[in-house]
């Protein structure tokens, strides 16, 4: 608890919030609305940070962090999770940020941080050098949260065995458009540019 609480930290968990909410607004208020729902109904739950959007949190301690390539299938598909890089490495020669899917190899200095759609991009960070530390804190929210709340704080299971023979066929229709659903909270320029 004393690693949420440290100002520094409290700092990128908000700065990282900020972005989402300046880049994907229409998101971010999935986010904002289900996560806000879901701490309602249970009492017992308490936010990470006071001013971040996310549920989760991990932090990587290295001392040199690295992750292979990988999508991280638990989370929302549509949803973004946000990466922040620290330690004290060469940028230019190591610890680089790979998109796989776009053919990305990108420079990623410490103090750095992306928003990305971690479950549908492949994604992984290069190797730095023997002396160098480079540890990562992402912060990120398990699709499962969503359908938790979507389905009346209960599981899938219990969900639709209460429903009808219709309300099922309705349930899997649904969930077979979830994907183009998705698209729908990806902001347009016109809705970033757009006054609040």
């Amino acid at each position: 608890m004393v690693l949420l609480a440290h100002i520094a930290i409290v700092r990128i968990a908000h700065f990282a919030s900020s972005v989402f909410a300046t880049w994907a607004p229409c998101l971010y208020k999935r986010y904002k609305d289900c996560f806000t729902s879901l701490l309602a109904h249970d009492s017992g739950l308490i936010r990470n940070f006071a001013g971040s959007i996310w549920a989760s949190v991990a932090f990587n301690f290295g001392p040199q962090t690295i992750t292979y390539r990988h999508r991280d299938s638990h989370n929302i598909p549509y949803g973004w999770c946000a990466i922040t890089a620290l330690g004290d490495f060469n940028y230019v020669l190591g610890g680089h940020l790979v998109l796989w899917d776009f053919k990305l190899v990108i420079q990623f200095p410490p103090g750095s941080t992306i928003l990305l759609p971690s479950a549908i991009i492949e994604h992984s960070n290069t190797q730095i050098a023997l002396h160098e530390t480079q540890y990562s804190i992402t912060q990120f929210s398990a699709g499962g949260l969503f359908c938790w709340v979507d389905q009346g704080y209960q599981s899938q299971g219990r969900y639709t065995t209460a429903m009808s023979q219709e309300e099922h066929v309705a349930y899997v229709e649904r969930r077979e458009q979830h994907w183009a659903d998705g698209l729908w909270f990806f902001s347009t320029v016109d809705e970033i540019n757009r006054p609040y």
